[in-house]
């Protein structure tokens, strides 16, 4: 049965981060509120868990899941080719809502879905969700909704979505924006803006003016 946890409490906090961290590493999966939805998430080294965190979604291989870290150091672990530009747009941007994709490191072993060799990475602007990952390293985290559904902003949403698929349940409250990440792909020469959500091309283009936007 799901157990749920009031972060704005801070016993209850402590005690759900510890048990959600603990969960995610017996491969089980969690709820956790970010700076724009409420997410679902999996150690993302487990591909079983992965495949189960798709699975309560419903959602195919061919969506792959994002993964959320809580620093920027991580990705010296996780991807390769970065470029100079990449990570002025990480030290502009992080934490916050903007999505990297980049090619991942060859000799990972995960399973994160049908990604071609790249990786959507995110560091988000939460506490709740930084304290989580800290615990337990990367996490796939994808919106906590069935697919087709809007996704959450708030824990209950979440809830009455998903049950008792989920293990944990990290209640922190409405979260702030309802506006997604925004994407852009740096695994090519130019940096591709291809979902503008909470940045724009033009807030983007302060950091790379050379940013193009895929059609």
């Amino acid at each position: 049965m799901a157990r749920r946890y009031d972060c704005s409490d801070a016993t209850d906090r402590a005690t759900g981060l510890r048990e959600a961290a603990s969960a995610v590493r017996r491969g089980e999966l969690v709820v956790l509120p970010t700076d724009t939805v409420y997410g679902i998430g999996a150690d993302a080294f487990a591909p079983e868990a992965v495949g189960d965190l798709l699975e309560a979604k419903g959602r195919g291989r061919g969506m792959p899941s994002p993964v959320l870290i809580g620093s920027p150091t991580t990705l010296h672990g996780l991807v390769t080719d970065f470029s100079e530009r990449a990570w002025e747009l990480v030290d502009a941007f992080w934490p916050g809502a903007l999505t990297l994709v980049a090619r991942h490191q060859p000799s990972l072993t995960w399973d994160l879905g049908e990604t071609g060799g790249t990786v959507a990475v995110r560091m988000p602007l939460h506490p709740v969700a930084i304290e989580l990952l800290t615990e337990t390293g990367p996490m796939a985290v994808s919106s906590a909704n069935l697919t087709g559904h809007p996704a959450p902003q708030n824990c209950d949403a979440a809830q009455e979505m998903l049950g008792d698929s989920v293990s944990v349940y990290l209640d922190g409250g409405p979260t702030p924006d309802s506006v997604p990440s925004s994407i852009v792909d740096v695994t090519g020469p130019v940096p591709r803006l291809l979902r503008a959500g909470a940045l724009d091309a033009d807030e983007l283009r302060k950091v790379v003016p050379d940013l193009e936007v895929a059609s």
